[in-house]
């Protein structure tokens, strides 16, 4: 039977991944009223991709997973505002809501990607990793300034996460990988978003080369 608890929602139109750090400014009454909370009782609250409404000044209906922070950082500001820090901890679907606070009360279950003892997930790592480090490489190359890590993890679910992270990919396929059926299924479409990039990023890279090779043709 599924073990459901209560835990604040926070929606917003992002993602969060396990792992992932997720800066917010908090300024509405209810939302200093739950982060309060939450910091004092070291609770995690939920972020949970917003299907239809606002982020600000309204209700939102949602989608039916999202992941779960806890607040690492917090900055008081005046008027009771804050900046805070959170980072993702675990997926988890939502059940339903309870009513009576003025913010979202989630039924929720915790709900980790399954899958990691599958014997076809250390092949697609395997091949996963040296394309995300060939793509962080010609991001670095294009930008000057990439991002680039001491080692690439080869462990299936920390690459998993470290790619949905990493990859610019538009909120619906962020999402996409968030209720991944198993951890084959996430590392498998992320290979084809990552293949997808990077040969955009090999385009960019193809022009950007042509445009210095002018720009030295005509000064010279």
């Amino acid at each position: 039977m599924a073990d459901i608890r209560e835990m604040p929602l926070f929606p917003l139109h992002t993602v969060l991944f396990p792992g992932m750090v997720l800066p917010l400014h908090i300024f509405e009454p209810r939302y200093k009223v739950m982060i309060s909370e939450c910091a004092r009782e070291n609770k995690p609250f939920g972020v949970i991709l917003i299907k239809d409404g606002l982020e600000v000044g309204g209700s939102a209906e949602t989608r039916d997973y999202g992941t779960s922070a806890y607040i690492t950082q917090i900055e008081q500001l005046h008027d009771e505002r804050m900046n805070i820090q959170a980072v993702g901890y675990q997926r988890f679907k939502l059940h339903g809501l309870r009513e009576g606070r003025p913010f979202q009360i989630g039924l929720v279950e915790d709900l980790p990607i399954p899958g990691e003892e599958l014997p076809e997930i250390q092949a697609a790592a395997n091949r996963l990793a040296p394309m995300l480090e060939k793509y962080l490489a010609d991001l670095k190359r294009l930008t000057s300034h990439g991002l680039s890590f001491d080692e690439i993890p080869r462990d299936g679910r920390a690459l998993a996460y470290l790619t949905a992270i990493i990859l610019p990919l538009q909120t619906e396929e962020k999402q996409t990988l968030l209720e991944s059926v198993n951890l084959l299924a996430m590392l498998k479409t992320q290979i084809g978003f990552l293949r997808r990039e990077m040969l955009f990023l090999e385009h960019m890279l193809v022009l950007d080369q042509n445009l210095n090779q002018a720009l030295t043709f005509s000064t010279n």
